[in-house]
Formats: structure tokens, C-alpha cells, sequence
């Protein structure tokens, strides 16, 4: 049960981020900082398994690997975004948290505007 380990860290870390934070605030900054990256690195070992399973459907249906790289890399912004977001939020720097949300989807428009392109392009061709 890999979410027993994953709470089990969540909660070590919330604990000594409390206890050190009347203390030293950066330090439990820190604390909270590294348990996150803990808790987000532990989950992401796990991404593979998801990614093999969608690739060997995708070349099972002919789907060109390219769409579904793009909507990997699209999926990865996203989680990557969210948790450098929240990190800033924790650290109380609300602005940059958005800047972070901002540049994701502006990144993430960018990586769809081909998949977007071609379903235009389908569309389009239906259309006598």
C-alpha cells in the first residue's frame, strides 16, 4: 500500500514542519519543501507504468506517436506546474504561484496548437 508510505511521509513532515516552525520558520519552510518533493518524486516513479500501458494502446489503435507524446508532455506541464504552484503558495508568494499557472498553460497551448491544427484539418475535410 504505497499510500500508507505516502501519507506516513506527509504526516512525519507536517509534524516536524510544526514543531520546527515555532522556532525557525525557514527551516520548516524547508521541511514542508523537501517533503513535497519527496511525496512528488515517490508518485512520479510510478508514472511509468501508466505511460506503457498508453503507449502499447496507442500503437494498438494506429494512433501516431506524436499526439500522444504531445499529450504526455501536455499531462507532465500540468503536474509540474501545479506542484511548483503549490510549493510558492506553501512559501506564501502567492504572485509567483500564479506567474508559475500562467506560463504552464501558455506552454501548454503552445504543445496543443498541432493536435488542435489537426483536428481542424479533419474537420475541414468532412465539410463537402
Amino acid at each position: 500500500m504505497e499510500i500508507l508510505q505516502i501519507v506516513g511521509i506527509g504526516l512525519i513532515g507536517a509534524i516536524l514542519a510544526v514543531f520546527v516552525k515555532e522556532r525557525n520558520k525557514e527551516i520548516a519552510l524547508l521541511i514542508s519543501m523537501a517533503t513535497g518533493l519527496l511525496i512528488f518524486l515517490f508518485a512520479v516513479s510510478k508514472v511509468s507504468a501508466v505511460i506503457k500501458v498508453l503507449e502499447e494502446l496507442a500503437s494498438r489503435a494506429n494512433i501516431n506517436m506524436f499526439y500522444l507524446t504531445t499529450v504526455l508532455k501536455i499531462i507532465g506541464i500540468a503536474y509540474i506546474a501545479e506542484f511548483g504552484a503549490q510549493v510558492c503558495k506553501d512559501a506564501g508568494e502567492g504572485s509567483i504561484a500564479t506567474k508559475i499557472e500562467l506560463a504552464a498553460k501558455i506552454l501548454v497551448m503552445v504543445l496543443a496548437l498541432p493536435i488542435i491544427v489537426a483536428i481542424l484539418e479533419s474537420v475541414l475535410r468532412l465539410i463537402p
